[in-house]
């Protein structure tokens, strides 16, 4: 028996091809398809994706949009997309205007009849990719994942890359959010996508800390918190490496395939050493001092609770030692010691679990 096929289904205007302003005067005179839609698409079909087009065209056929208006444009998208190796199972077009309410009209899915009635097709793993919610709304209706692409007619959305790592890479992601009283804090991580870090804590210092983590640590990261700095740092501090680490858990899921192990690096005079385990078992143990009360807005007697807090909501066994005549190094090479120790132990070797419990 043959293995199932995943389906991509796509809208055309907006999704493959830019919208077009006026169909009567420029509607596939200046024919450009959207950014990285091509690249995106070689990847899902070297990831074994089929492609099925779903496009509603108001009135095609009707002396308002003449067939031979839209013919020859269409037949040039396909040959360059077939150019590229990318080739649709199957073009739906609904023709009728919305005020008729079609029942082939999308969202709705009498297009679809034949395919729901096809048992080759692996609808867990197949999506749809639009640019109007009328598209996430047949996703929907098909009950399949829907992603609603960024575009300047609909407004907010992801881009062809994000929606070609979502599907091929199945990343590894967590969002966390955490409210107190003294803090609320947004923490988003993908373990599987290497991104520029974006943080803010309030703490310019420990922003910079925490940056490194993520570049470092080879993921990407993003923290939001909003914390009772008019107080002391302390609740800012300590929540958002809470967070992180309950983050960067749920990330891990299973643990299948990971690394879990540790890191030496060194920075000017100073140098760090951090061993970890993602044993589940949170335990920290710090060797190292530091002469300054502070550096930047960050009090250095902090830096070990970072560390202690992380442990404890990421089930992380860590031990790390530090040693160095200036503080701001040694307190960076701790950060960048951890995240290249994450990095190694976020490694994907294969899918067994790292341990003869059978559990981690």
């Amino acid at each position: 028996m043959s293995a199932l096929k995943p389906i991509l289904f796509v809208d055309r205007d907006g999704t493959l091809i830019r919208e077009p302003v006026d169909f009567q005067i420029d509607a596939y005179d200046k024919l450009a398809f959207v950014d990285g839609v091509i690249p995106a698409m070689l990847r899902l079909r070297d990831a074994g994706y089929d492609f099925v087009m779903v496009t509603n065209q108001d009135g095609l056929g009707t002396e308002a949009f003449p067939q031979a208006d839209f013919d020859g444009p269409h037949a040039l998208m396909l040959q360059i997309f077939e150019s590229q190796g990318l080739r649709f199972r199957d073009v739906l077009i609904d023709r009728s205007f919305p005020h008729e309410n079609s029942p082939n009209r999308k969202p709705a899915l009498g297009l679809m009849q034949p395919l729901l009635r096809d048992r080759s097709i692996d609808w867990a793993r197949s999506a749809m990719v639009g640019d109007r919610e009328t598209d996430i709304q047949f996703a929907a209706n098909l009950d399949i994942r829907g992603f609603k692409l960024k575009s300047p007619q609909f407004g907010d959305g992801v881009d062809w890359a994000h929606i070609a790592h979502v599907l091929v890479d199945v990343p590894r992601t967590a969002t966390v959010e955490r409210k107190t009283k003294e803090t609320r804090i947004v923490v988003e991580v993908d373990l599987d996508r290497e991104a520029d870090p974006d943080v803010h804590t309030g703490l310019g210092f420990y922003d910079h800390m925490l940056e490194q983590l993520g570049k470092h640590g080879g993921f990407a990261l993003r923290l939001r918190c909003d914390g009772d700095l008019h107080i002391d740092e302390h609740h800012t501090v300590e929540d958002c490496a809470l967070a992180l680490g309950q983050a960067l858990r749920q990330a891990l899921g299973d643990k299948r395939g990971i690394g879990r192990y540790g890191f030496t690096l060194p920075m000017d005079e100073a140098q760090a050493s951090a061993t970890l385990d993602w044993s589940g078992r949170p335990y920290f143990v710090f060797d190292g001092a530091f002469k300054r009360e502070k550096v930047g807005d960050l009090a250095t007697e902090l830096v070990p609770h970072v560390f202690r807090s992380l442990c404890e909501t990421a089930g992380l066994n860590l031990h790390l030692s530090v040693r160095g005549d200036n503080d701001h190094h040694q307190i960076e090479a701790c950060f960048k010691a951890v995240a290249r120790a994450l990095r190694q132990s976020f490694k994907r070797e294969g899918d067994a679990l790292p341990s003869t419990k059978g559990t981690l």
